[in-house]
């Protein structure tokens, strides 16, 4: 990056430390934020530093938020006696666009990765554990649906289910609008698994 100014080259620098911001891209949005007003980089820039202070953890779910107890675990309208169990906390995001859950969340942080270190300890379950002490009827895991994914759910399932507490896991079939002959084996084998009578 020679070829740059040195204010030029470190911002491509660190906007490809970003996940998915390859050289091209970040020339491409340094160039733009570069060549965009002063009052928008500075928007820009404490935008990014203010969320970065202010963000933390929800000490009950793990959720990110901006006040703790997040905004889920303080609404009284939802139901405390279900739990979805999630990887990521954007994985709440895409759950709550459909309208269609009421109780609450637990996230994590990641899933069971023996090929990475990940293990059990690394992730928030021994958090999760000591909330089962409370009236909860039903954990729905909602892990991706990829080895690591399953394999979380499968040691969740063998931890919560002595409690009496009963574990359901998220259905994965075939997306709607898919034609059959496209669709791969793994997931038509789950869409007969998970069949239910019309």
């Amino acid at each position: 990056m020679a070829q740059y100014a040195k204010p030029l080259a470190r911002l491509v620098e660190e906007l490809t430390k970003l996940p998915g911001i390859g050289p091209k891209t970040a020339q491409r949005l340094a160039f733009f934020i570069i060549g965009g007003s002063k009052e928008n980089a500075h928007s820009l820039a404490s935008a990014i530093v203010g969320a970065k202070e202010k963000i933390g953890y929800c000490s009950r779910c793990f959720n990110v938020t901006d006040v703790n107890p997040c905004r889920f675990c303080v609404d009284n309208g939802r139901d405390s006696t279900v739990i979805c169990v999630v990887e990521e906390a954007r994985d709440i995001v895409v759950l709550e666009r459909t309208r269609e859950f009421k109780g609450l969340y637990h996230v994590l942080h990641g899933a069971i990765s023996p090929m990475d270190g990940i293990g059990p300890g690394e992730l928030r379950m021994k958090e999760l554990m000591s909330r089962l002490t409370e009236e909860i009827s039903e954990v729905i895991i909602a892990t991706d649906p990829n080895v690591e994914g399953e394999a979380t759910a499968m040691y969740l399932a063998r931890l919560i289910k002595p409690l009496g507490i009963r574990v359901t896991r998220m259905a994965h079939g075939m997306p709607v609008g898919g034609d059959l002959e496209y669709v791969d084996e793994i997931t038509l084998s789950k869409a007969l698994e998970g069949r239910r009578e019309l």
